[in-house]
């Protein structure tokens, strides 16, 4: 009787010596388990900061570049409207021109006219005035007249109407007769010269 009751309180005590190693185990693992958890979420929270950061970075880097773009633009546009007004001065008095040039070419008609009378010549030396004073004006808005009479043809200046066989002596490509005359302001052709070309 005493050896059973012997044995069943070393079974008792095993039993619970077990019982005692396995909750330290457990224990063990738990906290094992609990400082790996923290340090997860350790690195969870610090992952947050450096997304947030690189966001803030790539943002800022696109600001960036697009204020670098808007000032381009911007110099692009002030040089855009620094020429159009250099151009506007330079050509100001191109479409004054346009407007004068069909007058032009009817007082080189009218001076064309033999003047036999007193009064024919002086309406001839009246007309001669004008033209001589519209001329003076062309010059000074830098208009220059393009009459290329005998010289070498140019099609940057030159509208070929026909062409003239070349005759003894002379050269190909020469401008032989001229039907009409051309007007130049600066370096912009208003109207080329009409001419007819040795061929």
């Amino acid at each position: 009787m005493t050896e059973e009751k012997e044995k069943r309180d070393d079974s008792i005590t095993s039993s619970h010596d077990e019982t005692e190693k396995i909750n330290v185990e457990e224990v063990t693992s738990s906290e094992e388990i609990l400082e790996e958890e923290k340090e997860q979420v350790q690195v969870s929270e610090e992952e947050p900061e450096d997304t947030k950061e690189d966001e803030l970075n790539i943002k800022i880097q696109a600001l960036e570049d697009r204020n670098l773009r808007l000032q381009a633009e911007i110099a692009n546009m002030q040089r855009s409207n620094a020429r159009e007004r250099q151009d506007a001065a330079k050509y100001r008095s191109q479409s004054l021109a346009n407007k004068l040039i069909d007058a032009i070419d009817n007082l080189e008609r009218a001076l064309q006219i033999e003047a036999n009378s007193e009064e024919s010549q002086a309406i001839h030396k009246g007309i001669q005035m004008v033209y001589d004073q519209v001329l003076q004006a062309f010059k000074e808005e830098n208009i220059e007249v393009i009459n290329p009479l005998n010289e070498s043809f140019d099609p940057n200046y030159h509208q070929a109407v026909t062409t003239q066989p070349v005759s003894e002596g002379q050269e190909v490509d020469i401008v032989v007769n001229v039907l009409q005359k051309g007007y130049l302001l600066n370096d912009r052709i208003i109207r080329p010269a009409m001419v007819i070309v040795s061929a």
